[in-house]
């Protein structure tokens, strides 16, 4: 009896943690699939493409606002391609494998046409660093009308993103709306520009602030997409161990423009005392969440243990 009441007790003790999981899972709307069996003690999973009667609806993102509606971004994707800016793109001949994902993520500026055999020509989410707006707005024909069913994802600083007519970034971007009107630009609210820096001292244990750095566009682009995503592949992003690697790749630092090495970027961004990207270390961490995430990184080929 005394066994049989034990095996009762244990039982229920796990429906209750299985129903408040779900719970909690219902209540932060934006959790991954890949987290929702971590709930179950699953800390890995592979991807597989969901059938249309499997999909779930939009996806709402809080921390993200449009412009010109101040709705919250809906984004719900199946398998993502995260296409990175390095010049390890160049050469791949990856372009047909990456336009045939679902969604198709690049950052900042970076271009397609002319790349298209590397890298692919369509674009469903970019996401952009306050820094490069004035980069897409050498070009808003291109950005804003003939890629028009692009979402545009806008991270920055709160004193740049300000809607009180101070924010010299956010007043870009009004201007920009009001050019482009079918444009798609989301901005990043205060709150999630926080919670990023709170996900990099948890991860790393050191203050963004105090540390002296920046985040980069990779750390918030894989933040969204592990919300909005049900797969990742990144193309063409260097691990944090690759340039101290034998015989590793040494190219530009973006596959469209010459100049930079990517590797002495890195190096100098990562031991630069203020105003640098922490690259390496967001790669460590990157590693990290590809154990608990539906997440491979190719173009180089990453070994995630």
């Amino acid at each position: 009896f005394f066994f049989s009441l034990q095996r009762k007790s244990v039982v229920a003790v796990s429906f209750i943690a299985a129903f408040l999981c779900l719970i909690i899972v219902r209540l932060t709307n934006e959790v991954t699939f890949p987290l929702i069996l971590n709930c179950f003690g699953q800390t890995s999973v592979k991807w597989m493409p969901l059938s249309s009667g499997q999909r779930q609806p939009l996806r709402t993102h809080y921390g993200y606002i449009n412009v010109k509606t101040q709705e919250p971004l809906q984004l719900d994707c199946d398998l993502c391609a995260i296409v990175s800016n390095s010049g390890q793109m160049a050469g791949q001949k990856v372009g047909s494998e990456i336009d045939k994902s679902s969604c198709i993520w690049r950052m900042n500026n970076a271009p397609t046409k002319g790349y298209e055999d590397d890298v692919g020509k369509r674009t469903t989410i970019r996401v952009v660093s306050h820094t490069s707006v004035p980069l897409l707005l050498k070009n808003p024909e291109y950005f804003f009308k003939e890629t028009n069913n692009t979402v545009y994802v806008i991270w920055g600083p709160f004193r740049n993103m300000r809607k009180d007519g101070n924010g010299i970034v956010y007043n870009m971007l009004k201007k920009t709306v009001d050019s482009y009107p079918a444009a798609k630009i989301y901005v990043t609210t205060e709150k999630r520009m926080s919670y990023c820096d709170a996900v990099f001292k948890m991860e790393t244990g050191k203050d963004r602030v105090q540390s002296g750095s920046y985040l980069s566009t990779g750390w918030f682009t894989l933040i969204l997409a592990m919300d909005a995503c049900y797969g990742i592949h990144v193309y063409g992003m260097i691990n944090d161990t690759y340039c101290k690697s034998e015989g590793f790749r040494k190219v530009p630092y973006h596959y469209y423009e010459p100049g930079r090495d990517e590797c002495e970027e890195y190096f100098l961004h990562e031991n630069a005392p203020y105003g640098g990207h922490r690259f390496i270390t967001e790669k460590n961490v990157f590693a990290k969440w590809a154990k608990k995430h539906a997440i491979i990184f190719t173009h180089p080929n990453w070994t995630v243990s």
